[in-house]
């Protein structure tokens, strides 16, 4: 399976065409996370890493900034229909990313 079309992923998140399942919503709020926060890191983020191999959909992992932090959004796009699934989001840490947070540590 081949990488989502980032043009009409953006634009599927711009239609508001996004689903959140109960888990992300809850991941959310543990972390203190605004849906809003997920959202303008899908809308605007950098796409850091793909996974067009995933099931039922590819997905990747953005990386977005508000208020001058980091957080990553990990979302799949089911193309035909143009539908968002937020899997999850996260700040990233230090111990996983480098300070770019982008490049996974070795």
């Amino acid at each position: 399976m081949k990488p989502f079309d980032l043009a009409k992923f953006r634009e599927a998140v711009v239609a508001g065409r996004i689903e959140w399942r109960k888990h992300v919503l809850q991941r959310l709020a543990e972390r203190s996370i605004l849906q809003r926060v997920a959202v303008e890191v899908l809308r605007t983020g950098d796409r850091i890493e793909q996974y067009a191999g995933d099931r039922p959909f590819p997905s990747a992992l953005f990386l977005g900034y508000n208020a001058g932090k980091p957080y990553h959004v990990v979302a799949a796009f089911d193309e035909a229909n143009t539908q968002v699934y937020v899997i999850t989001a996260y700040e990233p840490s230090l111990d996983v990313f480098e300070p770019d947070y982008r490049t996974r540590r070795k």
